[in-house]
């Protein structure tokens, strides 16, 4: 007699203390969903219904907002369809993805947080009503990496300003093989951490910091509901002092030569003397 594989509820809820319009991306030969993109105000959520076997992607997208032609684009994350709903368009990086197969190799569903496309904000998984199978724990990435983001990597505000509202990751920032992992570098044995993979790992210890991250980042469930938390502590507003939401620019094409910064050494320092113990503490 088969077991009955049930449909699974996703939870998204934006804990921001800014507007987050989150992206829902379907994997190939997986079922589309009714919806693919929506806005969550401060505080506000909205529950998927996941149909058996869904796997796919769920990212925030933050700075969006409509032009004089009514074309909606987001800052950060932009999936580039030109209006709220995503429509089989994935995340521009850098972004934090949310990522699942459900129903998968023994039963089990598969869940992570990736940092591999970069970073842009915090976002938590947590499983629910999960029958115990595999390893169920909440996951992800809980802090604020855009503000130890190195000047290099940074995506920044076109008001002026210096801060961070997104974070590169090396291989978007460089294109150089070994930090992508592409060519010679294509396989585990040969692709290994870089300092600003280290950096993403020492302030998420349990999110992908870069594409062969699997032993410490991959984590399974059985017959579970998920809850995915943007900012599970409240970050300092997205809004400029006039109010407005300022353009995002970016300034690691101008800034970077092609090389890794000489600071990184002392940021991953301070990173984990900080980020990573108060990561700690939310559990």
């Amino acid at each position: 007699m088969f077991g009955v594989v049930n449909s699974s509820t996703f939870t998204i809820l934006n804990q921001c203390d800014y507007t987050v319009w989150p992206g829902v991306l379907s994997g190939a030969g997986t079922s589309q969903l009714s919806t693919t993109g929506f806005v969550l105000e401060k505080g506000q959520s909205n529950a998927i219904t996941m149909p058996p076997g869904w796997s796919g992607r769920i990212w925030g997208r933050t700075y969006c907002s409509q032009d004089a032609t009514g074309r909606f684009s987001c800052a950060t994350a932009d999936c580039g369809s030109g209006i709220v709903e995503c429509n089989g368009a994935g995340a521009t990086p850098p972004a934090t993805l949310a990522e699942f197969t459900l129903n998968g190799a023994g039963g089990l569903d598969f869940y992570d947080v990736s940092l591999v496309d970069g970073y842009n904000v915090p976002m938590l998984i947590t499983p629910q009503d999960g029958t115990g199978g595999g390893n169920c724990t909440t996951i992800g990435c809980a802090t604020d990496l855009n503000s130890e983001c190195p000047a290099e990597l940074r995506v920044v505000l076109s008001d002026g300003g210096e801060r961070s509202v997104a974070c590169k990751s090396a291989c978007e920032a460089f294109g150089d093989a070994q930090y992508c992992c592409s060519g010679e570098y294509g396989n585990p044995n040969t692709c290994r951490p870089s300092s600003y993979s280290e950096l993403f790992k020492s302030a998420c210890p349990q999110a992908y910091s870069y594409a062969y991250d699997d032993g410490s980042s991959t984590f399974t469930c059985t017959a579970a509901n998920y809850l995915i938390t943007f900012c599970p502590s409240l970050s300092t507003s997205l809004k400029s002092s006039n109010g407005q939401y300022p353009r995002a620019v970016d300034i690691s094409r101008a800034q970077n030569s092609g090389r890794p910064s000489t600071s990184v050494a002392a940021v991953i320092s301070t990173v984990t003397a900080t980020l990573s113990c108060r990561f700690l503490r939310l559990f």
